[in-house]
């Protein structure tokens, strides 16, 4: 029947040639890499990249390649202004667990930007390599809100808020903040940031009241960072394998490997310029998820 119609034939011929080359590149591209975990030393790259809003993909790659017996490193290569708190936490507690284990090394590489919740998780690894102009630091918590009580009374509009406690509206867009709210608010700021110095101050081992006069919220170059104790040493990624490799005993030229990222409209949307775009956007409209605390470099 099928050879009896050669359109229909070639149709179907061509659609199995198409899944026969989706397969292999699919193969070369996700099925290889993850096939060469199963064999030699290796060293696995983990990146994060961008504002950090969620932690649970991170941590998964992180467990993946921490229960696989081949990789005996794992290098995180850090780009990123920081992000949200608790995102921020998660991975460094991750990371802590697997240098509590003491079964493999985890080291970071810092890109153009390892600052704020990026040096938070980037302070627990076993060694920290920068590059001379890699911005890092800026140890602090920065918490934005915005007031259109002005705007809505030019246009005549007024909110109306029926609460259970007095502190319930804290924050709202509507109103302006009483000194009493901004004293609460700031003792939570005040709070999350030594939660901040002291994850520092035991991830690099340092202590406590040698990371609080850094930590006002400045910035530093790679090279500054490494003077006060903040990285421990200046290169590119290419130092970093290398010193990974020298921490784990691997001879010759290290292993590499990586999970192929797709790009999705996820991607786009967590994007430094857009999501800017977005939260200023929110704020000025009184979306939810306004009130929030971030470890995140203001720029």
């Amino acid at each position: 029947m099928i050879k009896r119609n050669p359109i229909l034939f070639a149709f179907l011929s061509l659609f199995g040639l198409a899944f026969i080359i989706f397969i292999i590149a699919y193969a070369v591209t996700v099925g290889v890499g993850r096939f060469s975990l199963l064999s030699g030393e290796k060293i696995a790259i983990v990146k994060i990249e961008g504002v950090i809003l969620n932690s649970a993909e991170i941590i998964e790659e992180i467990k993946e390649y921490n229960s696989n017996d081949s990789v005996k490193v794992i290098l995180l290569r850090i780009d990123s202004p920081g992000g949200a708190v608790a995102p921020s936490q998660e991975i460094y507690e991750e990371v802590k667990r697997i240098r509590d284990e003491g079964k493999k090394k985890v080291v970071t590489s810092m890109g153009s930007v390892a600052a704020s919740g990026g040096y938070y998780i980037a302070s627990v690894s076993d060694k920290i390599v920068a590059n001379p102009g890699s911005i890092t630091g800026s140890i602090g918590v920065i918490l934005e809100l915005a007031n259109i009580s002005g705007l809505m009374k030019k246009v005549g509009v007024e909110s109306v808020v029926i609460k259970s406690g007095k502190y319930k509206d804290i924050g709202s867009i509507f109103r302006a903040m009483s000194q009493e709210e901004r004293d609460f608010l700031q003792g939570v700021i005040d709070d999350t940031h030594d939660q901040f110095i002291e994850a520092v101050a035991a991830g690099r081992g340092i202590d406590k009241a040698k990371i609080v006069p850094l930590a006002d919220g400045r910035v530093f170059t790679g090279r500054q960072a490494k003077q006060i104790g903040l990285v421990d040493e200046i290169g590119n990624m290419q130092t970093a394998i290398k010193i990974a490799a020298d921490m784990a005993g691997i001879k010759g030229e290290p292993s590499i490997i990586e999970k192929k990222k797709r790009f999705s409209f996820i991607d786009l949307i967590r994007s430094d310029t857009l999501l800017k775009w977005l939260s200023h956007g929110k704020k000025i409209a009184g979306g939810e998820n306004t009130f929030s605390m971030k470890y995140l470099l203001a720029y």
